[in-house]
């Protein structure tokens, strides 16, 4: 049986978020469309990505400081979002997020344009479905 290809799991169109996004609007974001992920754009490209959990902590270590409110999401995003092609297999896609000890892979376009995400909770829905005897 041949893996499916990354392109076949993805969640595609994801919602971006720009680098200049204050942390509390990106983190009102993220929880009123139930994200833990979002790529981060500077322009028409790709700046990295940041988690729920980038904000929190960024949030939480900032909150004394009297410039809180203007730090910026580009400010605390990784900058070294895991990028793969489309036809990339699954298989390498989750190795290569074990590894990496993270939770989203963006799919990116040759040019480096974000063309879909594929996140844990992905991840975790396709084993179920192999698990129940799906297949692709």
């Amino acid at each position: 049986m041949q893996a499916p290809t990354i392109e076949s799991v993805m969640i595609r169109d994801p919602i971006t978020i720009t680098a200049d996004t204050r942390l509390g609007e990106a983190l009102e974001m993220m929880m009123q469309r139930n994200l833990r992920h979002l790529p981060v754009m500077n322009g028409g490209e790709l700046l990295g990505v940041a988690s729920d959990r980038d904000v929190l902590l960024a949030e939480i270590a900032h909150v004394d400081l009297s410039d809180h409110s203007s730090l910026k999401i580009g400010d605390v995003c990784a900058l070294d979002a895991y990028c793969v092609a489309p036809e990339t297999p699954l298989p390498e896609v989750l190795r290569g997020m074990a590894e990496r000890h993270i939770g989203s892979a963006l799919v990116c376009a040759a040019d480096g344009r974000p063309l879909g995400i594929f996140t844990s909770t992905d991840a975790c829905r396709e084993l179920a479905h192999v698990l129940e005897g799906g297949t692709g």
